[in-house]
């Protein structure tokens, strides 16, 4: 496993030689210790992106040239799958098999957009038609410069994925941050990149804490770009440094996603969505449907259901054979999801099933999933991200109703609605306000589709050709297309 900083092609201490570390959550034991960066550091991998943008081949190579540098890393990600796979359980706590779809998926988003790169040495060039002949005109699109990323610990190499794949494709160069919880994927992203024969300063990985290396990042002068995954209290802080420079900024914030049943679902496969919808990696998922809000016809009948098999899930470490629910990722995330669901129990909540320390599982972040009732609407637990595997269930009558509870939010990144009538699904899709919306599942993601939200949820999109344009800016080329005089100042026929 990797430790040290990755700057300008080279593999580093840090200017001050401190470290940090890395604890498996299943165990509670430190298992590795990892370079900390400070603001030096920070300093020196945003210089070496400067020069790599600035002096450079990387944004002046062709699309298909950028691309063969992307499928090549993709190709060493799908080659060292299971490895990742497992330094992404040690650190981050998933189940082997959720961390192996999360491999995959990263490999393939750098495939998407090695794709999109080919594509801009031929469909990226827009002409404009303008009403005077004696001009045309042309749109361009080029590299927004050095992108800062700062990413967080739910999917650690996907979310990397998300932020580098694209700003290569584009042209850009990168400093990436990730999560002082599971820095080790992104790291390896790095030893990938370099065997790929990446220039140097194109990519570069500092770990460290946020105050100490993220904020620094965000601050930095020679930042063009801020690409920011997290929470909305430090998106605001972010986006608040990107102002003092004018930065372009994307924001990916958290969520407090509803999931509406109307009562013609199918009661089995409307308990398979909310459960993958909210139990899916530990619900640590910023889309996660936590929301979810039942027609009264089924609610009885769907409840002791979802009770009856949220009961069956099997908890324990990451590389158990059967395991559906890792631990919480960190000491303090498991501390305050407990203290959410006590404060949710004293608002008047009722505590349905789970929501305690599993039998048998006396050491790791280990929590039963949650189901909570009875849930009051101005209560924190409604209205707030919990960011764990807890779930508040609402009965609801009218469609009207559940679109109103709905959109009752600061958040709008998802929704999902359930239903076999296909015209009410879509009414209510639209209705909701949410900048992604599900019918009749919940969750599934592609690379080809835009993510990001509405309200405090965002701001931008990553993913298909959004998240390209994401790290593109647009110029406009206008030419004066005729040998015919201005005449403005200078009169045809004037005397010099």
């Amino acid at each position: 496993m990797r430790s040290e900083l990755y700057i300008d092609g080279k593999w580093v201490r840090p200017l001050k030689g401190g470290t940090f570390d890395v604890v498996n959550p299943a165990t509670e034991e430190v298992f590795h210790t990892v370079a900390a960066a400070t603001a030096e550091d920070v300093d020196a991998a945003v210089k070496a992106a400067r020069r790599a943008f600035d002096a450079g081949e990387w944004p002046r190579l062709s699309g298909a040239e950028r691309a063969k540098y992307l499928r090549a890393i993709a190709e060493g990600i799908r080659t060292r799958q299971a490895e990742l796979s497992k330094l992404e359980v040690l650190d981050n706590g998933k189940p082997l098999p959720e961390a192996e779809w999360d491999i995959g998926d990263a490999a393939g988003c750098f495939d998407f957009y090695a794709g999109l790169a080919e594509q801009m040495d031929n469909g990226f060039e827009e002409t404009i038609a303008l009403p005077d002949e004696r001009f045309s005109s042309k749109v361009v699109k080029e590299p927004v410069g050095v992108a800062g990323a700062i990413i967080p610990w739910n999917y650690p190499l996907l979310m990397a994925a998300w932020k580098v794949a694209p700003a290569l494709a584009a042209g850009c160069t990168m400093v990436l941050k990730p999560s002082e919880l599971t820095p080790l994927t992104a790291l390896e992203l790095a030893a990938i990149a370099d065997e790929a024969g990446l220039p140097p300063g194109v990519l570069n990985i500092v770990t460290g804490l946020g105050a100490e290396a993220g904020q620094p990042l965000a601050d930095h002068p020679g930042v063009d770009k801020l690409a920011f995954t997290g929470s909305v209290p430090t998106g605001s802080k972010v986006m608040a440094a990107a102002a003092k420079d004018i930065k372009r900024v994307s924001l990916e914030l958290g969520g407090k996603s509803p999931f509406i049943v109307f009562d013609d679902a199918d009661i089995e496969q409307a308990v398979e969505w909310i459960m993958f919808g909210i139990f899916w990696n530990q619900g640590q998922v910023c889309s996660a449907t936590s929301r979810v809000l039942v027609q009264e016809g089924i609610y009885a009948r769907l409840m002791a259901r979802l009770i009856e098999e949220t009961g069956k899930i099997a908890i324990g470490n990451g590389f158990d054979a059967g395991t559906l629910l890792g631990p919480l990722v960190s000491e303090r995330q498991y501390g305050q999801v407990r203290r959410a669901i006590a404060a949710a129990r004293e608002a008047g909540a009722t505590v349905a099933y789970g929501g305690e320390r599993p039998d048998g599982l006396g050491k790791g972040y280990f929590l039963q999933p949650a189901i909570l009732t009875d849930v009051p609407l101005d209560s924190a637990a409604w209205t707030e991200e919990i960011f764990g595997p807890v779930v508040c269930i609402r009965p609801f009558s009218t469609e009207e109703e559940a679109v109103g509870h709905a959109n009752d939010s600061r958040f709008g990144l998802a929704a999902a609605v359930m239903s076999r009538d296909d015209a009410r699904t879509e009414r209510v899709a639209r209705s909701l306000r949410a900048g992604i919306v599900w019918i009749n599942c919940s969750q599934p993601t592609f690379t080809e589709a835009p993510w990001g939200g509405y309200k405090q949820s965002g701001i931008g999109r990553e993913l298909g050709r959004w998240g390209l344009e994401n790290y593109l800016e647009t110029k406009q080329i206008t030419r004066y297309a005729t040998d015919q005089p201005w005449g403005w100042y200078l009169k045809e026929g004037a005397s010099a």
